[in-house]
């Protein structure tokens, strides 16, 4: 496990909640940085946006091409073809991060982990088996990985904790109906899934941006 390089930005001192923002395949942390500039979150007080950079590692899929990958995609079967050790390894980098906000003030309970694609994947990941109750888990083109696993090692701190899940409707590399499966997974297991689906494809758009922006108001709000 190594230390992840970050980006971060402040929106006033003194931060009193976290948002982590873990990117796709083959990006960087840089990518979702405009996202600050789009959301409005005054009314939560001054947040600390954290967007790591995932490992540089070889991609099977892309012929063992190296670039950012928080795990290896090893076929079209995202399914059948994970890469266990890949996830286990970014979701101990993960939680390291998280230990680090905690660290620096922040509690578990002000911290929002969110992802698109891969990205999406470790949030999940990493957010059901936290040990100690996360703000919410936003999840956005992307699936439920290590799905079979989820029921004996998710943590029941969390068992309460909002998760908001989107999806493009044309999205040509992560199939909506594979995050419709996990969102119906996540249901079964109790989660309390906010599901939005958007004319797009495997992208962000504006009003994903406000819904996220609404949402994370509402699980961000001061107690």
């Amino acid at each position: 496990m190594a230390d992840l390089e970050t980006i971060e930005i402040e929106t006033g001192p003194s931060p009193v909640a976290t948002v982590v923002v873990l990117h796709g395949l083959g990006a960087d942390g840089n990518d979702f940085v405009p996202l600050t500039q789009e959301l409005d979150l005054k009314a939560v007080g001054p947040v600390r946006f954290v967007f790591p950079h995932a490992p540089v590692i070889p991609v099977t899929i892309n012929n063992g091409y190296r670039m950012r990958a928080w795990y290896d995609i090893l076929g079209q079967d995202l399914v059948r073809l994970e890469d266990e050790a890949g996830l286990r390894s970014s979701l101990a980098s993960v939680e390291a991060l998280l230990a680090r906000q905690q660290e620096r003030g922040i509690s578990a309970d002000r911290i929002v982990l969110a992802g698109f694609s891969q990205g999406c994947a470790m949030a999940l990941l990493t957010g059901l088996r936290h040990r100690e109750r996360l703000a919410g888990i936003v999840g956005m083109s992307g699936y439920l990985p290590l799905a079979a696993t989820t029921a004996t090692e998710r943590s029941d701190a969390n068992a309460m904790t909002p998760i908001f899940m989107a999806h493009g409707q044309q999205d040509p590399v992560v199939d909506i109906e594979r995050g419709r499966t996990s969102r119906e997974m996540l249901r079964a297991l109790g989660y309390a899934v906010e599901w939005h689906e958007y004319p797009m494809g495997h992208s962000v758009c504006m009003e994903e941006i406000a819904d996220v922006n609404r949402w994370l108001l509402g699980v961000l709000a001061k107690p």
